[in-house]
């Protein structure tokens, strides 16, 4: 029986498994919810794989983070890293009911399994735990695992790098460690990302009290003598991050990254890029290289949210106003260091307030990390198209965290899903049969890798 028959019995089983998992509303704030969602998980470990729990401890106020291992006792080990939390949903403008999920045929994409978290990132879960089941129930597992799964993804994953810094933590030194997730975007060429970039999130909030502006909303009248938060809030953030981008700076691109980035152009298609994100065009102009190289290389600062208090008032002066931010930075800078000078001008502006939920710095792996080959096997075997290798992604995972177990921390797998965080959240049932195929068949070519330093 060859692997990808051995892998693909598992299917039905994995898509089952996913619609149960997603009818969890495992979100953020949900402590009931995120502890059932984890509780499965263990209990899935435990009875179909046999693995040792060697902890899932909820600390205090935070998911729980899961940590099991499969040890078959190989010279080589691998970490599997996913996540079990997802975004919030209303049934408003779904195929499906997003916490029941259903079989649909999305136009200009396929049959496709509908549900908050089927791409994002409960499918690939599932696919990840089937694939090493196939392989350890059929004898052909050459590698021992390590698997973490996290409770924060959305949230910055702090009780999961908490974990993993502290000087007693169990997880074994591995060659290589990736974060299974469908990696054909947009129905694409599949990616590599040779790291990733940090992020900071938080909030600026103006209120009304001693510096000025009323304690509660008033008449909009009184404006030519009193102070108006919102104003004062659009005042704070014209400091930092120029517009429309919200750009801050940019990092020199080194030879081995501009090296990666001249070949990524060659099959960079900016058309697809905006019709993937849902944009009509770049804010910049350039060339698919100068594109990349300048997406890759800037640190920006992003409002994701803004509003004034009371929602939806007419007439007044609003009582406080706040934004909620991202800032994102490429490896080698730190966005701790970017709102330490921002709180440092918002101290001469009474009344701005810069709270900060979380922050951690990027971090890269180089070109021929471990893990990479056999990467590229897997989609040379699965994938519909020639691989893109990116030097680091433009979204943030906290692979320093991982940096001292492991050789490399990788986003990998085959397979098409899309609309994470939107409405109709979905993976192909095709692209999640060759999804399943491609962690099978890295698992297996990690063997050859070596033990880990």
């Amino acid at each position: 029986m060859t692997l990808l028959s051995t892998v693909d019995a598992c299917f039905n089983n994995a898509l089952d498994l996913t619609r149960q998992w997603c009818t969890i509303p495992s979100v953020k704030g949900d402590e009931q919810a995120l502890n059932r969602q984890a509780s499965a998980i263990v209990d899935w470990l435990k009875a179909e794989l046999r693995a040792e729990i060697v902890s899932a401890v909820a600390p205090a106020g935070r998911a729980p983070v899961i940590h099991a291992r499969l040890d078959v006792g190989a010279a080589t080990t691998v970490i599997l890293y996913n996540m079990y939390d997802v975004m919030p949903a209303t049934l408003q403008g779904w195929s499906a009911d997003p916490f029941a999920g259903g079989i649909v045929d999305l136009p200009g994409i396929g049959g496709s399994f509908v549900a908050r978290g089927a791409e994002n990132n409960k499918g690939p879960l599932t696919g990840m735990l089937w694939a090493l089941k196939a392989l350890a129930d059929a004898g052909k597992l050459r590698v021992n695992v390590e698997i973490l799964v996290d409770g924060e993804e959305e949230s910055g994953s702090s009780a999961m790098r908490d974990y993993l810094a502290d000087p007693a933590c169990q997880v074994r030194p591995s060659v290589s460690a990736i974060f299974p997730s469908f990696c054909e975007y947009g129905g694409g060429a599949p990616r590599i990302y040779l790291g990733f970039s940090g992020i900071a999130k938080g909030e600026v909030r103006v209120e009304g009290g001693a510096w000025g502006g009323p304690r509660t909303a008033i008449h909009s009248s009184n404006a030519p003598w009193i102070a108006n938060p919102a104003a004062r809030l659009v005042e704070a953030l014209s400091l930092i991050g120029a517009s429309p981008t919200g750009a801050l700076d940019k990092i020199a691109i080194d030879a081995e990254a501009a090296a990666v980035i001249s070949t990524l152009a060659k099959a960079f298609d900016p058309a697809a890029e905006l019709r993937f994100r849902k944009t009509d065009t770049f804010a910049i102009e350039g060339s698919g290289r100068e594109l990349l190289e300048h997406v890759l290389s800037t640190t920006s600062f992003n409002i994701s949210s803004l509003e004034s208090m009371p929602l939806g008032a007419d007439g007044v002066i609003p009582h406080g106003a706040r934004a909620g931010f991202e800032l994102r930075a490429p490896p080698s800078l730190d966005p701790a260091d970017f709102l330490a000078d921002y709180r440092k001008a918002l101290a001469n502006m009474p009344g701005a307030v810069l709270t900060i939920a979380d922050s951690y710095p990027g971090f890269r792996f180089p070109a021929k990390a471990p893990g990479v080959s056999a990467l590229l096997k897997s989609y040379e075997a699965t994938a519909v198209a020639a691989p893109q290798i990116w030097p680091w992604a433009i979204g943030a995972a906290p692979a320093y965290a991982f940096a001292p177990h492991a050789g490399s921390f990788l986003l990998a797998g085959a397979g098409r899903g899309g609309n994470a965080h939107g409405i109709d959240e979905f993976m192909t049932l095709e692209g999640f049969r060759r999804f399943i195929w491609s962690i099978a068949i890295w698992l297996d070519a990690m063997a050859e890798e070596g033990e880990a330093p």
